[in-house]
């Protein structure tokens, strides 16, 4: 699905299929640097049990017009621009990582149009260590492979080459779009209010072995949360949805059945 928001075009994945008026609206939020690509696992499963599904490239991102936006807050304000050009309303927001961050401001200040959220290896802060702020300023491929020792549990190996190394291509794209990225994460101060404030169900999904958002973090990003539930995924890491995408799915997918 292609459409614009402010003369931009946005590319959102739909599993080839639209919005139906008559379903409900899943929306995936990828993380850092990434792209609608990470919920490849994802989208025509929800599809085939009856939802609609969104995996949004954000601005600069994938196949959407940049520039990418700068702050967390931005990005927010952005994604209202987008449910109302597209008329969403009784929303799933499932973000990853820096989407956590995204969905957490976007439901301080837009919750009306929240049904339920899923936070997916995500924490109300999300600081990132100077080094590789710099690295990926630098548009050094260092800041990728970082990314990736942290990223997955052990040395995992993955069928076709590993997905990150597939998005982020170019010194272009760590410069321009991973290090805006994690910029925002790192200057994102809002989470611990807005999360207190988040009324609509919640799941967790965490990686029981992530190095980036560790399970101390987690739980604690939890227990801001009213009547949250978590779900710990065993020798997972940081990029569930590509570790234990199928796992990570079906816990998805009761929670919205409840």
């Amino acid at each position: 699905m292609i459409f614009e928001i402010k003369n931009k075009s946005i590319y959102a994945s739909d599993a080839g299929q639209g919005i139906n008026a008559k379903k409900q609206t899943i929306v995936f939020l990828h993380g850092s640097g990434l792209s609608h690509i990470v919920w490849s696992l994802t989208e025509q499963f929800f599809y085939i049990n009856n939802f609609n599904v969104l995996s949004i490239d954000l601005p600069g991102h994938g196949n959407s017009d940049g520039p990418c936006l700068e702050s967390i807050e931005k990005i927010a304000e952005w994604l209202e621009d987008v449910f109302k050009k597209l008329n969403l309303k009784n929303l799933v927001l499932v973000g990853h990582s820096q989407g956590c961050l995204e969905i957490l401001e976007y439901s301080h200040r837009y919750k009306k149009r929240l049904d339920k959220i899923v936070f997916v290896g995500g924490s109300n802060k999300m600081p990132v260590h100077p080094d590789l702020i710099k690295l990926a300023q630098d548009g050094h491929s260092d800041a990728v492979k970082l990314m990736m020792k942290w990223g997955y549990e052990g040395s995992k190996k993955f069928i076709g080459g590993n997905p990150v190394e597939k998005i982020i291509q170019s010194s272009r794209d760590i410069s321009e779009i991973l290090a805006v990225d994690l910029i925002a994460c790192n200057n994102y101060k809002n989470g611990s209010q807005a999360a207190r404030k988040i009324s609509c169900p919640v799941m967790l999904i965490l990686g029981e072995v992530d190095k980036m958002v560790d399970l101390k973090a987690g739980k604690k990003f939890a227990s801001l949360i009213k009547n949250s539930k978590t779900q710990i995924l065993d020798r997972c890491g940081h990029m569930i949805m590509i570790e234990k995408a199928f796992e990570m799915r079906e816990k998805v997918l009761e929670f919205l059945k409840k």
